[in-house]
């Protein structure tokens, strides 16, 4: 592994930012606890591999080339703002209506719709491979192999994996699945805030 790259600084940021609340981590933790575990672990997997893929991306050095094209960056913002504030609409109508509600905002059909949802959600996040791009330009080298790049990539992925892997476990126990039902209404009209908070957020930053 090339000496100069500096993984560990690297990971932590990268920590902090899986970590912390978000999109992903919101849409996770909601499923999980709505849907389950299968469900949870399958909307990871659409993330992880939104992660992945911007990740790589940014490895090649596609952040650069992206940021010069506003036209895509722009594309990006109004779709994912767009998918946030549908899932904010979801669940403020399934708060307001209560049991009446027809659709449940965290409901999806099978395995696949939930491997989807996380996919679609970290693919429309245009900040994403910003914040790649930066941690490859913070922390690695721009002579870097292949090889190394590649380490970057997998021990960000494994770290992201575990990070998400968690989330599920937690809001998929027993515990909270009961309090996600004794306290539906809250939690989707917390939800319903959090997503629409996060599509204005989107919208309004300068990237």
């Amino acid at each position: 592994m090339h000496f100069d790259i500096n993984l560990p600084v690297i990971l932590a940021a990268a920590f902090v930012a899986t970590a912390s609340p978000g999109p992903s981590t919101l849409g996770v933790a909601g499923l999980s606890m709505a849907s389950g575990r299968k469900f949870g672990l399958a909307m990871v997997a659409g993330v992880i591999t939104g992660s992945v893929t911007w990740s790589t991306l940014a490895a090649l050095g596609f952040g650069a080339a992206m940021r010069a094209n506003v036209w895509l960056f722009e594309a990006l913002r109004y779709a994912g703002a767009a998918y946030l504030l549908y899932l904010a609409v979801k669940s403020a109508r399934s708060a307001w209506l209560g049991a009446r509600a027809e659709v449940k905002p965290f409901s999806v059909p099978d395995l696949r719709a939930a491997y989807f949802r996380g996919l679609t959600m970290h693919l429309t996040n245009p900040k994403a491979i910003l914040f790649f791009a930066s941690l490859f330009a913070l922390g690695v080298p721009p002579d870097a192999p292949p090889a190394a790049l590649a380490i970057v990539v997998a021990s960000m992925c494994i770290q992201s994996t575990l990070i998400f892997v968690t989330y599920v476990f937690l809001f998929s126990s027993a515990p909270m699945a009961r309090g996600y039902l004794k306290l539906k209404r809250w939690f989707e009209a917390v939800f319903a805030a959090a997503f629409g908070a996060a599509a204005i957020k989107i919208l309004t930053a300068r990237l």
